[in-house]
């Protein structure tokens, strides 16, 4: 591949940070309404006992990152919920830019939400991208691990990005690591050795009494080197996408906005009694 092609990904997520930054605030919030999720008439049944809760990623929101997964989950007859969260003042459709620690408590206040409409015990957990990573802060700071069963990473950056060798050339642009906190803070925190990243990784990765599950895929281009995703703990499965199937070649977006294959895998950590096996052949199930 030629140097400035491999240079054009990580350069476009940081071109996407600068026009978030300009984004008129007259903008309005486009996203079309969920359909068949985030009813909070739905009782979870005796199958599938516990709500989900969709974290979205950088960027994304509530809606458009889970276009595919949350009827996939409701047709499997879960009750689904998602949030909105990170939002910047002024900043329409692109949620999750604000400081991590400040979402993770946004985050505790929509699964209360959820656990009172639902009467349920706990929840369960499924995050894309950053949405994969700020959950954690919530269950080891904020009381979450005792009102989660179950978290479900895919694509997350659980150690940081370094944007295929892109971030190591900041220290050289004076100023530009403190722009992208000011402007941007999530994305700073997501930067291998942030402060951020340091406090949640100190002492493990995990904690006791949730089930952790992080789905990977090798072609991701925005979390470098894609086996930082992994976590490390005596309740983690960890899963690369193409040990299951090794013709998918799913990349950061596709792996939580369409692949199947990695849908029938958090599905099966949703329901470990009736999990089947994942392989090729789940682009149908």
């Amino acid at each position: 591949m030629l140097p400035w092609k491999r240079l054009l990904r990580p350069l476009t997520a940081l071109l996407l940070t600068a026009v978030v930054a300009v984004v008129p605030a007259a903008t309005a919030h486009a996203a079309a309404p969920s359909s068949g999720w985030n009813d909070y008439s739905c009782k979870p049944s005796a199958t599938h006992p516990r709500p989900v809760v969709l974290v979205h990623g950088t960027f994304a929101n509530s809606t458009d990152n889970w276009l595919a997964f949350a009827p996939y989950l409701v047709d499997r007859g879960y009750c689904v919920f998602s949030l909105d969260y990170g939002q910047l003042p002024g900043v329409p459709l692109f949620n999750a830019l604000g400081p991590i620690d400040k979402s993770a408590e946004q985050l505790q206040v929509f699964v209360d939400k959820v656990l009172a409409a639902t009467v349920a015990a706990k929840a369960d957990l499924v995050g894309h991208s950053q949405g994969g990573l700020m959950p954690r802060y919530y269950l080891k700071f904020l009381g979450g691990a005792a009102k989660v069963n179950t978290f479900v990473g895919i694509a997350p950056d659980n150690h940081g990005t370094t944007l295929d060798g892109l971030t190591n050339l900041l220290p050289y642009f004076p100023g530009a690591e403190d722009l992208l906190s000011a402007a941007t803070p999530a994305l700073a925190d997501q930067i291998v050795g942030s402060a951020f990243l340091t406090k949640l990784n100190a002492g493990g990765d995990t904690v006791p009494g949730v089930h952790y599950t992080v789905i990977a895929t090798k072609y991701d281009e925005v979390v470098t080197p894609y086996r930082s995703q992994f976590l490390t703990g005596s309740d983690v499965h960890n899963v690369l996408l193409q040990d299951l199937c090794p013709v998918d070649l799913s990349e950061h977006a596709a792996i939580g906005l369409l692949d199947r294959i990695a849908f029938h895998e958090a599905a099966n950590a949703l329901d470990p009694a009736h999990a089947t096996p994942t392989n090729c052949a789940s682009v149908f199930s």
